[in-house]
């Protein structure tokens, strides 16, 4: 919904620095049903859903929302130089003493991928970078990522969107959704192509498609990667939330697609593709294995460390094969890896290219911001971060860390309030099957009771494991500090939920908060060395101050 007003650490919104130009006559010849007001001599030069990222010249979407309609800022909007609003029947009725010019349009949100589209010049037939979008329950942001740092190593200018970052011929800049809003997507997709951007790889959520945020995006190639239980809070039930997924394998969505076979909705996923498609199945990770190794591509795992997954990515078509490192445990990152590879060569990258730049540097180079990332030091307990917040993420993670890790495992979580509670007995029973001692905390509890989370958490944990070593502390600047503890030489602590997050969303307010960072303190503290971190730190440590959020915070 479009407010007024912003929170402060926010990132911005994203636009090029010299967007087109478009008429406003223009606009309304294409768009409008009705028009309300003078729109001849008026320029528009961008697209925007909320007054506080509104620049002078752009067109404001008024769109209803839950609670208020966004036609309710229209005065706000004009004030800080709105050409004009764009908005339904209903919100011009609202907006009409705005003073500036209405465009009455039936859906808003309908309209708002192609007027955008059209304002910035980023639809089909455009001149654009080449667009790869994945989509999938787990491992759209490592594929993303994946993708950006393999184009890198090929000498391409890479762009990325996904749910930890934007990034734009190397200027990294935090993300706020998933997949931004239509009006801020084309916009970023205008200043890409603006700085030079060849290729741009694109995170699409299941909600992105159905709140029509990648409207009037045609990908080159589109990526799925599985189907695993989640987002039942925005979907009625599996199904749902597979159908939502099947519109980005859509002629008017994507050229071509490449489709995992890991899980049980690939097969699906195959048969209900619209566009030409090739298969890649891993089948170490596979639900079923036969219909994996039988993919186009597929991925067998050859070696896994604490630094890496090696693995061969091979066709069965023509025989063609390399073998290759990924800089982060996980077989399943292996398979995301074998997908970014299949997709490049999909879009037309030569084989040769990406082939010889891999061997050139021994492995793929990417960095992956909070996906089984490594904060500890060389010497003493292992302690990985990582986003996945979903039970099949818990038990691929959990099984990579196992598997790299000579003495005992101890998994951290909690759970996000107000989404998908259905999920929580099953988080903690994979979290509890994995590992030897379980320590639940709280993650985002948002406006929901965050001892009633913990305790449903707990009590699916106990149902799989009662004799299980189970630890429950609140919040979890203590938590970490506690699992520090429980660990030593040889050991590893898995943190699970909130991988790059820089907050935690506590009754609406955005609270400072760093994992990565509350890891290394808790580390140093016991006496464990740590490397220098990948992200920003707030500020050195011999310069803490006593309000420092980050601080060690224990329950009266």
């Amino acid at each position: 919904m479009p407010t007024d007003a912003a929170p402060s650490n926010l990132p911005p919104v994203l636009r090029p620095d010299a967007p087109p130009v478009r008429a406003l006559d223009d606009l309304a010849a294409r768009f409008a049903e009705e028009v309300r007001g003078e729109t001849a001599g008026r320029k528009v030069s961008g697209v925007t859903l909320a007054t506080a990222d509104l620049r002078p010249g752009e067109v404001f979407v008024a769109i209803r929302g839950a609670n208020r309609h966004g036609a309710d800022f229209a005065a706000a909007a004009a004030e800080k130089g709105a050409v004009a609003i764009v908005t339904d029947a209903a919100g011009a009725d609202i907006a009409a003493e705005a003073g500036i010019p209405i465009i009455v349009v039936g859906d808003p949100r309908g309209v708002l991928g192609e007027l955008s589209a059209w304002v910035y010049g980023t639809g089909p037939g455009d001149d654009l970078p080449l667009l790869f979008g994945t989509t999938g329950t787990n491992g759209k942001t490592s594929v993303s990522h994946l993708l950006e740092g393999i184009l890198t190593q090929i000498g391409v200018t890479a762009g990325l969107s996904s749910t930890a970052e934007r990034h734009i011929a190397g200027q990294v800049i935090v993300s706020r959704l998933t997949t931004p809003e239509a009006s801020e997507m084309h916009a970023l997709l205008a200043l890409m192509r603006e700085r030079g951007v060849e290729a741009v790889a694109v995170e699409v959520s299941a909600q992105a498609l159905s709140r029509r945020r990648v409207d009037g995006i045609l990908f080159d190639v589109a990526g799925f990667t599985n189907l695993t239980h989640d987002h039942l809070d925005d979907y009625a039930d599996m199904q749902e939330y597979f159908e939502a997924k099947l519109p980005l394998f859509r002629p008017d969505r994507a050229k071509r697609a490449v489709i995992s076979l890991d899980s049980a909705s690939g097969t699906e996923v195959v048969a209900r593709c619209e566009v030409p498609y090739v298969t890649v199945g891993a089948p170490a990770i596979a639900a079923d294995p036969v219909a994996a190794a039988a993919a186009d591509w597929t991925v067998e795992i050859v070696a896994e460390r604490q630094t890496g997954t090696e693995f061969t990515l091979a066709s069965s078509v023509d025989g063609r094969s390399l073998t290759t490192i990924v800089p982060v445990i996980g077989r399943h990152m292996a398979a995301n890896a074998g997908l970014a590879i299949v997709m490049m060569l999909e879009a037309g990258y030569a084989w040769d290219d990406i082939a010889s730049a891999l061997a050139r540097d021994g492995a793929i180079e990417a960095y992956l911001p909070g996906r089984t990332e490594r904060v500890s030091g060389d010497h003493g307990p292992a302690v990985y971060v990582d986003f996945g917040h979903s039970p099949d993420a818990f038990e691929k993670t959990l099984g990579a860390v196992r598997r790299v890790t000579p003495g005992k495992v101890v998994m951290l979580f909690g759970a996000d309030g107000d989404r998908d509670a259905t999920k929580r007995h099953d988080m903690g029973r994979t979290g509890v099957e994995g590992s030897d001692i379980l320590v639940i905390t709280d993650h985002h509890p948002r406006f929901e009771d965050p001892d009633s989370i913990r305790a449903t958490l707990i009590e699916g944990a106990r149902l799989a494991r009662p004799d299980a070593e189970i630890h429950e502390y609140s919040p979890p600047e203590r938590a970490i500090i506690e699992a520090v503890a429980l660990v030593g030489e040889g050991d590893a602590i898995l943190w699970a939920g909130p991988g790059h997050q820089d907050y935690r969303d506590i009754r609406g307010v955005r609270t400072p908060y760093s994992a990565r960072e509350l890891s290394r303190r808790a580390l140093r503290e016991a006496g464990w060395p740590v490397p220098e971190p990948h992200w920003p730190v707030p500020y050195p440590d011999d310069e803490t101050p006593a309000s420092d959020p980050l601080r060690p915070v224990y329950p009266e």
